[in-house]
């Protein structure tokens, strides 16, 4: 392969891990955030689950009030029971007992409920904290490896750069300012194959027979006549013949 077509097949390589080392830099932030964001949404679970039980008891401690004011109520009307003399009396008395018994049944009655929802949510409140603690050190462990990925990015991308520019000053300017505008106009794809059925590898367009010969010696600069890529060839892997085994 001519010298020329190797450093433009290296430089198309240099200039691919430094666009890729470049966006996973950039996206490093935008992916810290997603886990935090992770993060907040596990706290604000547990949050939620925490309010409703103190709501719970702020609701349930009302309703034991009501309790003991139904139960006060009827313990009097049952003492002023003893008092009354008239059948008239007596039966207003036993109405407002048989009342005040129904809202005391139905207050305990939400009392119970609220018991009963306590525990549950309790139970969703333990879960949430469980699943804050594991969220935590699953976060912490991605940030690590985030951290890490990016400090071996940042020193991928320096020694491509380096090596890029060595390269650079390598290349004849022409094929500098060739593969430059190229890239430029197909998204930094300034060289790439040809297919073994003598197709573009990128564009997928047909060459034309001479020019596919052209192609396969790699000793010259030839660009796709429809993309306008540089050209090279790949030669497959010679092929191995396995010995035949004849079954005994």
């Amino acid at each position: 392969m001519s010298p020329d077509l190797e450093r433009l097949i290296q430089l198309q390589h240099l200039e691919t891990i430094i666009a890729e080392a470049r966006s996973a830099i950039a996206l490093h932030p935008q992916r810290l955030a997603a886990l935090d964001a992770r993060l907040h949404e596990a706290k604000a679970i547990l949050d939620s689950a925490k309010e409703q039980l103190k709501a719970n008891g702020d609701r349930r401690r009302e309703l034991e009030k009501d309790v003991a004011v139904y139960q006060g109520r009827l313990t009097k009307f049952k003492d002023q029971l003893s008092a009354v003399k008239t059948n008239r009396e007596y039966t207003a008395m036993q109405h407002e007992i048989a009342t005040a018994q129904s809202d005391l049944g139905a207050v305990e009655e939400k009392v119970l409920e609220r018991m009963l929802e306590a525990d549950e949510l309790a139970a969703a409140a333990k879960r949430a904290e469980a699943a804050l603690a594991t969220q935590s050190k699953e976060i912490e462990a991605e940030k690590k490896t985030l951290n890490q990925d990016l400090a071996s990015t940042e020193v991928s991308l320096k020694e491509s750069t380096e090596k890029r520019a060595a390269l650079v000053k390598a290349l004849e300017p022409r094929l500098l300012a060739l593969f430059e505008q190229v890239a430029k106009v197909r998204k930094g794809i300034a060289i790439c194959s040809a297919t073994r059925d003598g197709l573009c590898s990128v564009c997928h367009v047909r060459l034309r027979p001479h020019v596919f010969q052209q192609i396969r010696q790699n000793d010259t600069i030839i660009q796709c006549d429809s993309c306008q890529r540089v050209m090279y060839w790949v030669p497959p892997p010679p092929h191995v013949e396995h010995p035949v085994v004849h079954a005994p």
